[in-house]
């Protein structure tokens, strides 16, 4: 995910032995799977990207983009607005996202403070729902689980989504990696019926094996490379599903 804090690539290669079962036998890719060519493609972005060219970004192919709104419950990108709006602006469907550290407080407080800072949705067909980013410690690779027991975990991202969705009105989508998810959540299967998933696994010609729970994907991180500013994305479906899937439909 894109961060703008801290290089969390950098930090995330000394997972790579953990890690390596997720891209056994992948293949390097130039650009978008080419299995999933017509889905819309779409990028994430923080305040790593800064200003981006939201305009150009269209003309490559952009059609939605998640933004990186807050972490934790003291951070709030300061280039959130001028991207959010940016965006919209240029004709892109687009969304908030939080970076989770849930040793740092708790899921109400961090999604409380989310939705204060950018975190909002509405069905107006231009805003996707909000987003979880919750993943690999950045901070201490050591405690990539940030100290939390499976159920804790569990219980952490249910005060989450809880407080977003009487928040915001709409449960949000999460972004993880099936290793850490397996391994943090203790393949927990409770979010899978009523939160989208949002996959990363890269270099791939597909999204691969699943967190426990979820028979498919709604977006997919598939590179942390790209023609598009930030980390690319599809979206699994049409263009037309895409703005229902932002509607609420």
């Amino acid at each position: 995910m894109a961060r703008g804090r801290t290089s969390f690539r950098r930090r995330r290669s000394a997972l790579a032995a953990s890690v390596a079962a997720l891209t056994a036998g992948a293949v390097a890719l130039a650009g978008a799977p080419a299995s999933a060519a017509d889905p819309p493609k779409g990028h994430d972005v923080s305040s790593h990207q800064q200003d981006v060219d939201w305009h150009q970004a269209r003309t490559k192919g952009a059609r939605f983009v998640y933004v990186k709104a807050t972490e934790s419950h003291t951070y709030r990108s300061p280039y959130f607005g001028r991207q959010y709006d940016g965006a919209r602006d240029a004709g892109i469907v687009r969304g908030a996202y939080h970076f989770a550290l849930p040793d740092k407080s708790s899921g109400r407080t961090q999604a409380a403070y989310f939705v204060r800072n950018g975190g909002t949705w509405s069905a107006d067909g231009w805003t996707l729902p909000p987003a979880l980013d919750i993943e690999y410690n950045p901070y201490d690779r050591r405690r990539q689980c940030y100290g939390l027991s499976k159920p804790g975990m569990v219980n952490w991202i249910k005060s989450f989504s809880d407080e977003v969705k009487r928040l915001a009105g709409r449960r949000p989508v999460i972004y993880t990696t099936t290793h850490w998810w397996n391994t943090c959540t203790g393949s927990s299967r409770a979010f899978a019926s009523n939160h989208a998933l949002w996959v990363a696994r890269y270099r791939s010609a597909d999204a691969g094996t699943l967190p426990s729970g979820w028979s498919s994907w709604t977006l997919w991180q598939y590179d942390n490379r790209g023609g598009l500013p930030g980390d690319q994305n599809l979206f699994n479906g049409s263009l037309n599903e895409l703005r229902k899937f932002a509607r609420g439909a």
